[in-house]
């Protein structure tokens, strides 16, 4: 069983490596997706070079799709690819788990309306004017959706995602 994790630069360190490498702690294999396969660099130095190009995600190959936060969410949600890329997940009914800003990219996927979510206080606002129920908790699970605030809320993001996983 794989997971997909989508990546821009400035990505959020954390956010991005600790739900990878719990994951295959657990025996998932995790690949990153990006607009190229120039290596990508988090806002705290961090560097990441991507498996694969949005252009060449199968997502029927992907068990979950994971979204760091930080500065990534948009420039990711800007790329057409990658948007789609989350509405088949969606479709699909399989696990999107968004950190922090990921879940502006669920609100350029059309994916908030009437769903309880978290993220950073900073897009609070903007999952209210989507039509998200804001909730402010470590992490919120809504159907196949998990969210979660920051990276002090990691290990029940990764918890949630992980038990979420284990059901399918």
């Amino acid at each position: 069983m794989k997971v997909l994790i989508l990546v821009e630069n400035d990505f959020e360190d954390l956010e991005l490596f600790y739900p990878l490498y719990r994951l295959r702690e657990e025996g998932y294999g995790v690949d990153v997706a990006s607009s190229s396969l120039d290596v990508r660099v988090g806002k705290k130095g961090y560097q990441i070079k991507p498996d694969l190009s949005y252009e060449d995600v199968r997502v029927e190959e992907y068990a979950a799709l994971v979204i760091p936060g930080g500065k990534a969410p948009e420039r990711i949600r800007i790329n057409e690819k990658a948007v789609e890329i989350v509405r088949r997940f969606l479709d699909l009914g399989e696990p999107v788990a968004a950190i922090c800003h990921g879940p502006q990219l669920l609100i350029s996927a059309g994916a908030v309306k009437g769903r309880r979510m978290t993220s950073w206080i900073g897009i609070r606002d903007d999952l209210i004017a989507a039509g998200a129920e804001y909730v402010d908790a470590e992490v919120v699970v809504d159907g196949n959706i998990i969210t979660s605030r920051m990276p002090d809320d990691l290990p029940a993001f990764c918890r949630e995602l992980i038990k979420m996983l284990k059901r399918y």
